[in-house]
């Protein structure tokens, strides 16, 4: 079982790079760990209401979720799909973070441009090249137009069990 972590603006065409994954560990279970990460907050009041957050979940897109589906249903080595908001931007911080989720290996983020959901977001590509974890080169690839259709079609399915 590998564990990738995967960073990422929780817009649909962040997952163009899944196809590539799993085509390059075919004959391994996945966990993917979607993770965005902020700045952490300076004020005391704001640190103590992280735990109560949830505006960040706003930001994943209903698209982001569909293809999530459809790529577990098309890869069947998908176990997990994880999401999280990373807060802090120390290294120390990150590795905390990769430590507690067994984190095998980071995919490369200089395959994807960094967009920020929130005045806080920060680039984690600092972090993820100091972090000493190997890290897998997964090309982005433009399967907008099948992912379409297959949305569609789990959607439909869905519809019908309904």
């Amino acid at each position: 079982m590998k564990t990738i972590l995967i960073p990422t603006d929780y817009q649909a065409s962040s997952l163009d790079c899944i196809h590539a994954v799993c085509r390059q560990l075919k004959n391994e279970e996945l966990n993917l760990i979607f993770v965005h990460v902020f700045k952490l907050a300076d004020s005391f009041s704001d640190v103590i209401m992280l735990s109560k957050r949830s505006r960040e979940y706003e930001k994943v897109s209903d698209d982001f979720y569909q293809y999530c589906n459809v790529l577990r249903a098309q890869y069947p080595q998908i176990q997990n799909v994880k999401i999280y908001f990373l807060y802090g931007s120390t290294l120390s911080m990150f590795k905390h973070f990769i430590e507690a989720n067994e984190v095998d290996m980071v995919l490369d983020t200089d395959s994807y441009s960094f967009s920020p959901i929130h005045r806080s977001s920060i680039d984690p590509a600092v972090l993820v090249k100091r972090c000493g974890l190997p890290v897998m080169n997964a090309p982005k690839t433009n399967y907008g137009s099948m992912m379409q259709e297959q949305v569609a079609a789990v959607y439909q399915e869905e519809l019908t069990e309904v």
